[in-house]
């Protein structure tokens, strides 16, 4: 059976919920790597010591408590799916695509239903926070992750066309069109909150823009006006809720209406994304306008030093955004700023192992890894592999 038609096969059968036995995986033979030069020599060498770091062998899975949770997981597979885009490089990590997705399954819970009544707010098919039973805990859907396995999801589907890839990314956007919050006693209402949890009310920049980047995506795979739709209606409440004066993004916004201001570097490229993303689906340019207003309060704001304090994740998403949008505009700082940062964390942040280290303390780790791994990659390829 090809292997593409195993894998599509596999994640179809794990989105409608069938036994782990239900099919085999069979791993194909990887092609041989040659040595990379530059940005994309640094990303094959951190990508090595991630997997011999962090990999669990045979399990698809990555060290953590015993497994990593799903937002690290979604950087480690966001990290090859970079990789495959390096020129001539598809071939190279197409089995290690298959073994990401493979793993990504273990995530997936169909539902809730065996939770106490009222823990959660939803139970349509998504991927938990954590390894699903009976393998793991499972536990609360984080929006957020799910977001970002959903955007390396379609990422996957441009490269494979593989069906049921993009019949999971839909799964996931059925997911987070669910969680809009239709509370008309919530300041702002509107939104997508942090988790299923009941519990959380808390509505984030960080689970609407990149919901809007899906959406997108999914509006050009598909032609379906209804993503469109729901990814302008994230957009615009993000910027109605939590657009700040300087032209950045706070975080997110309590039941009450009390905004957190803090400003992270993540939330203002997601939106710059979004905004360019909803350029070019819509030829409008009132969102390129609010992309490049962003982008320039942005760049003011989030020089290298400021970013190094951040994980890396941020800057990795950061940078993506930022990219995307100059490929549109050619604006200030292009690839100035992300390469100086790359050399920076090259330079000062590298362990003889080949780990990478942020925190406080300083330590390695899958997420930090596998952020910089992707911030190579942007470096060494073509924003339209971005989204």
């Amino acid at each position: 059976m090809p292997r593409k038609l195993i894998s599509a096969l596999a994640l179809l059968c794990a989105l409608l919920g069938a036994p782990a036995h239900a099919f085999a995986y069979a791993p194909a033979r990887a092609a041989k790597q040659t040595a990379l030069r530059g940005n994309p020599g640094r990303a094959q060498l951190a990508y090595t010591v991630m997997q011999r770091h962090f990999y669990l062998q045979g399990s698809g899975l990555y060290r953590g408590e015993p497994y990593s949770f799903l937002w690290p997981f979604s950087q480690a597979l966001a990290a090859t799916v970079s990789l495959a885009n390096v020129p001539g490089q598809q071939r190279v990590y197409a089995h290690d695509l298959h073994v990401r997705l493979f793993g990504l399954r273990s995530y997936l819970d169909a539902s809730n239903s065996d939770a106490p009544l009222g823990t959660f707010t939803s139970t349509l098919a998504a991927f938990d926070g954590a390894v699903a039973p009976p393998a793991g805990v499972g536990g609360a859907k984080f929006y957020d992750d799910n977001e970002w396995v959903g955007i390396e999801l379609m990422r996957v589907y441009k490269l494979t066309h593989d069906p049921a890839t993009l019949a999971t990314a839909k799964q996931i956007m059925a997911f987070v069109m669910e969680g809009w919050s239709t509370d008309p006693q919530l300041a702002c209402p509107g939104g997508i909150p942090f988790s299923n949890a009941a519990t959380n009310t808390d509505r984030n920049t960080v689970t609407d823009g990149p919901a809007a980047e899906l959406g997108v995506q999914l509006y050009r795979a598909t032609g379906v006006a209804q993503y469109l739709q729901f990814a302008q209606q994230a957009y615009e409440w993000t910027r109605k809720c939590l657009l700040q004066p300087s032209g950045m993004y706070a975080d997110h916004i309590r039941q009450q209406g009390v905004v957190d201001p803090t400003l992270w570097s993540y939330n203002q490229g997601s939106m710059i994304g979004a905004g360019a993303l909803l350029y070019q689906a819509t030829d409008n340019p009132a969102y390129l306008f609010q992309a490049r207003q962003t982008a320039k309060a942005a760049v003011g704001y989030f020089n290298t030093q400021a970013l190094v304090l951040e994980n890396p994740f941020f800057a990795s998403v950061y940078f993506r955004n930022m990219l995307y949008l100059d490929a549109i505009t050619h604006d200030p700082p292009g690839k100035r700023l992300p390469q100086l940062y790359a050399n920076y964390m090259w330079q000062n942040l590298r362990l003889s192992s080949g780990l990478f280290l942020s925190g406080s303390p300083s330590l390695p780790s899958l997420l930090t890894q596998a952020a910089v791994i992707q911030i190579y990659t942007l470096l060494s390829t073509s924003p339209a592999t971005y989204f």
